[in-house]
């Protein structure tokens, strides 16, 4: 499993991992609208206060760590979440999800004691 995509940026290689992607609040805002619908880059930008050339960046960023893609109907692009990706962020997520459920365990066990 590998957390890096190699992508483009200006004539030169740029390493940028899936945590870049989701780094920036607009970002994760598409990604939300996007996970509900796929949208075209327009209909992306009517929800944000940004510039259309703001939120296309954002949206090339989330093409080059491959979190989203981009289908053709007519024509039209449409973008959609790639949901196989963002189990990326769920794996890396999971080796700290036995921790925190050990300290709320323990934390149960002191409340308990508190109680009797």
């Amino acid at each position: 499993m590998t957390y890096l995509c190699l992508c483009y940026h200006q004539n030169m290689k740029t390493r940028r991992d899936i945590f870049q992607a989701i780094a920036d609040p607009t970002r994760r805002a598409l990604l939300m609208l996007l996970a509900v619908n796929a949208l075209t880059p327009n209909a992306l930008a009517e929800h944000f206060s940004t510039s259309r050339q703001a939120v296309s960046k954002h949206i090339r960023i989330l093409s080059e760590c491959e979190v989203v893609s981009q289908k053709q109907q007519g024509r039209e692009i449409f973008y959609q979440i790639e949901i196989e990706k963002m189990k990326e962020i769920d794996v890396w997520l999971e080796r700290f999800r036995k921790i925190w459920e050990d300290r709320f365990d323990q934390l149960d066990n002191v409340l308990n004691n508190l109680k009797t």
